[in-house]
């Protein structure tokens, strides 16, 4: 199995034993899609709160993520994203929600969504946006999660890696678009996949490079083309994420 056949198995066992919850109050914070619209003047930061990973194994376990995420903000950061799959990843829900209570900015539940009640269970929990990855999911599957997400009032970060899923998220209509630059079947990164896919970008969305940052001049390679890079084993790594974060800002 790859990566990603393996955590999607993993996943449906978690899902089918996961309570349907109640739709609770929503918190409140901006749009993250209004934002990068409105701050288009340099690359804005993703920053990710992520102990563990199944290719690089533990990467910080010892993470406050509460701490982490306030040194994100600090540094200026437009929103967190917490990892919240328990398996591969070494995150929690407890974890998404405890830094939503502590921050003022969006959070993004990165998990591998396939179900309503992960929707539900995200924002509950506090998040505003939720990922979910077209390679993870069928087409109507999809377009199901997706129609979901929006009536619960969450901004969706939908997720490509090739020609062909960009086709699909630019044909549904999606305004927040990420091009992950990890293959999550081998999960190999070239930052190389952002650059190419970007001659694709053919609608009013904006775009979110994904994984393989480490310095400014990374992000450079996408300055022009995208709004905000998503950042995440570079910062954990860091003795000082805000300064680490600070140091990844690049001008448009």
């Amino acid at each position: 199995m790859t990566f990603l056949e393996e955590i999607l198995a993993q996943k449906a066992v978690e899902v089918a034993e996961m309570p349907l919850e109640q739709v609770a109050e929503k918190r409140k914070t901006y749009s993250f899609y209004e934002f990068l619209k409105e701050n288009t003047d340099k690359v804005q930061l993703i920053a990710e709160v992520k102990r563990a990973s199944p290719s690089k194994g533990e990467i910080n376990m010892d993470v406050n993520p509460v701490a982490q995420a306030k040194s994100y903000e600090a540094a200026g950061a437009g929103m967190i994203s917490v990892l919240t799959d328990p398996i591969f990843f070494k995150g929690s829900i407890e974890d998404l929600r405890e830094v939503a209570r502590n921050v003022g900015i969006p959070v993004l539940c990165k998990d591998f969504i396939i179900s309503e009640k992960q929707l539900i269970r995200a924002r509950n929990a506090g998040a505003a946006v939720v990922l979910l990855i077209i390679s993870a999911l069928t087409e109507e599957k999809l377009i199901t999660l997706f129609k979901q997400a929006l009536a619960l009032d969450l901004e969706v970060l939908v997720e490509v890696h090739d020609q062909k899923e960009l086709a699909v998220a630019q044909k549904i209509g999606a305004k927040l678009i990420g091009v992950n630059n990890r293959n999550l079947h081998t999960f190999e990164v070239d930052i190389a996949i952002s650059e190419i896919l970007s001659s694709e970008f053919s609608s009013d969305a904006c775009f979110i490079s994904e994984s393989g940052f480490k310095t400014a001049d990374d992000v450079n390679r996408v300055s022009k083309e995208y709004n905000a890079v998503l950042v995440g084993e570079a910062l954990m790594r860091e003795a000082t994420p805000e300064a680490a974060a600070n140091s990844l800002k690049v001008t448009r």
